[in-house]
């Protein structure tokens, strides 16, 4: 869809040119989810017409091999993704499913099929169901299978911060799902900069997990409240227009930000100040053990 040029000299351009929007949180890396996954959806489709070239064994065999074929293939894809958001943060449960491992399960299975089917006997099926687990896994590898925490943090807190902040994530999901079927793409980049200063939060609150309790509410109550009046608006928005109704949803967006970016400033200078705090307590106790140091030496 093309998008209206908004310059300087465009009507109702109002003078100066915007700045761009941010799309997406900083740090952001380009998806692994691309050519490769999408070429497991394709490669298996030959088998849904050579099943109707045989007899009805044939027919069962072959439509058995494409459909754990492309299980395996939207297992990948998922598992995928789930890696991708996974490293992403610094504090991340592993996936509670390991979606990639059944997917190179499920091609060697799909693949000894789709091999029986062919008028394999027994060694024909097996070496291909082996060559497709271990080639599935050679080109995607394994799932994550161990918590990130990080370092000085005990599992307590990382479980915490983890919970939450797969809570926040699954609101902002629903809140780009919610925007997206009303097909206005300025609204939608407009929520991507309001959902920038929300994993500018998460981001800090996975840093120091002290901040979790400061920041609760807001990646929780206000958070929860953002996902429904997105929820709201789109759907008075998909049955017809209503310009109030989105520019009281713009207007929200942007106290949303607002507040969400000055409580993130809020937790880092606080944990600055607990760093001062830190570094003087350690410059008394090595000049109470006799070691005198310059001032540039802890700053």
């Amino acid at each position: 869809m093309a998008q209206r040029f908004g310059g300087k000299y465009s009507p109702g351009g109002g003078g100066a040119e915007p700045a761009p929007p941010r799309g997406g949180y900083r740090g952001a890396r380009r998806t692994r989810v691309g050519g490769r996954v999408n070429m497991l959806f394709i490669a298996p489709l030959p088998l849904g017409l050579r099943a109707f070239l045989g007899g009805p064994v044939e027919m069962a065999l072959n439509l058995a091999a494409l459909g754990l074929l492309l299980l395996a293939a939207w297992l990948t894809r998922e598992g995928l993704r789930a890696e991708e958001a996974y490293h992403a943060r610094r504090i991340a449960r592993r996936p509670a499913i390991p979606r990639k491992i059944f997917g190179s399960v499920l091609t060697g299975g799909g693949l000894a099929v789709a091999a029986h089917a062919a008028g394999g006997g027994v060694a024909e099926p097996a070496i291909y169901a082996a060559a497709g687990i271990v080639l599935h896994f050679l080109a995607f590898g394994p799932d994550p299978l161990r918590d990130k925490t990080a370092e000085g943090i005990d599992s307590f807190q990382s479980d915490r911060v983890a919970r939450v902040v797969d809570r926040a994530e699954d609101y902002l999901r629903a809140m780009t799902e919610a925007i997206a079927g009303t097909r206005d793409r300025d609204l939608e980049a407009r929520l991507e900069r309001f959902q920038v200063s929300v994993r500018d939060m998460l981001r800090t609150v996975e840093d120091d997990p002290r901040d979790l309790t400061r920041a609760r509410k807001y990646l929780g109550v206000y958070l929860m409240g953002a996902r429904d009046a997105a929820v709201k608006y789109a759907a008075l928005a998909t049955r017809a227009p209503n310009p109030q109704a989105r520019e009281n949803y713009l207007v929200l967006l942007s106290d949303l930000e607002q507040n969400f970016t000055a409580k993130t400033r809020a937790l880092m200078a606080d944990s600055t100040t607990d760093l001062d705090i830190e570094i003087e307590v350690l410059r008394d106790r090595l000049e109470r053990e006799g070691v005198h140091l310059e001032s540039s030496d802890l700053a």
